[in-house]
């Protein structure tokens, strides 16, 4: 090879060659699997903060009325093994787990704020 002779184009291992693409190592998600991932991230995230905001109202309660605290604490964990359920539902699985426990964790925090 001489100084005017161009130097062979190598392509960059890094970057996708159009003339001989890779395989892929793992199969690729269905768009209904991505779209039940997405609605149940979404529904117990949409319900945690619903119990979320249920535990912040009893712990802004007044005191002296110590049986709203504790009714609105037993909704939020209601509503959050609720939320647990919808999840699993969605995946059309069945829904009575050992994961609902999960839910109960915003009415376990809630109990530890108001009667802590």
């Amino acid at each position: 090879m001489t100084e005017s002779e161009p130097r062979p184009h190598r392509p960059r291992r890094h970057l996708m060659d159009p003339a001989n693409p890779r395989r892929r190592s793992a199969p690729a998600m269905s768009m209904t699997s991505v779209q039940r991932w997405v609605m149940s991230v979404l529904a117990v995230t949409t319900v945690g903060h619903f119990a979320g905001g249920l535990v912040v109202a009893a712990v802004f309660i007044d005191p002296a009325r110590q049986g709203a605290r504790i009714g609105l604490t037993v909704i939020a964990g209601v509503v959050g093994v609720l939320g647990i359920a919808a999840a699993f539902l969605i995946h059309q699985r069945n829904p009575l787990t050992p994961w609902l426990v999960a839910g109960l964790l915003p009415a376990v925090v809630g109990f530890v704020l108001i009667l802590g």
